[in-house]
């Protein structure tokens, strides 16, 4: 069965993910505040004393954007930098009194937000729904593991 361009599972993972970007950008720029700040104070407070590299590698971003975003986030004192104790050359990244504040305060925007996009949905297909993405994403980590490349002699088309 073919599907039309708007039933491909990836390009509405894709489109989804795209607009709750681009609302929640919206709504937390009266703040002052971006989505890329708010990913790296959820994952630090999740995660306290990551380093800037497991940071970046948790974000799928270059480690210099991922210091770029540190530097930014403790200027405004939202997180500190701490020596690691067994490697002098790793910095570990911990949220301050203020960014803990911080993540109090945008912490509750982002869940409301998430209620009102599933507000369609009822409790048991929120959870389907839920359950059927964590599928797949185990499945493509396992694919991603697999690491199984295409034959160039596969791509190649008849009377090219």
């Amino acid at each position: 069965m073919r599907l039309s361009e708007g039933r491909y599972l990836a390009s509405l993972i894709q489109d989804a993910a795209r607009l709750q970007r681009t609302v929640f950008d919206r709504r937390v720029r009266k703040l002052g505040f971006t989505r890329a700040q708010w990913l790296v104070l959820r994952r630090i407070q999740a995660q306290p004393g990551v380093s800037q590299s497991e940071l970046a590698d948790m974000l799928e971003i270059e480690k210099a954007t991922a210091g770029r975003l540190i530097d930014r986030l403790e200027e405004n004192g939202w997180l500190e930098r701490r020596a690691d104790s067994a490697d002098r050359r790793v910095n570990r990244i911990y949220l301050t009194e203020a960014g803990g504040r911080i993540h109090d305060t945008i912490g509750p925007l982002a869940e409301a937000m998430v209620e009102e996009e599933l507000s369609g949905l009822n409790r048991k297909e929120r959870e389907e729904l839920t359950d059927l993405l964590i599928e797949v994403k185990r499945r493509l980590q396992e694919m991603a593991e697999e690491n199984d490349l295409i034959e160039p002699a596969r791509l190649e088309t008849q009377d090219a």
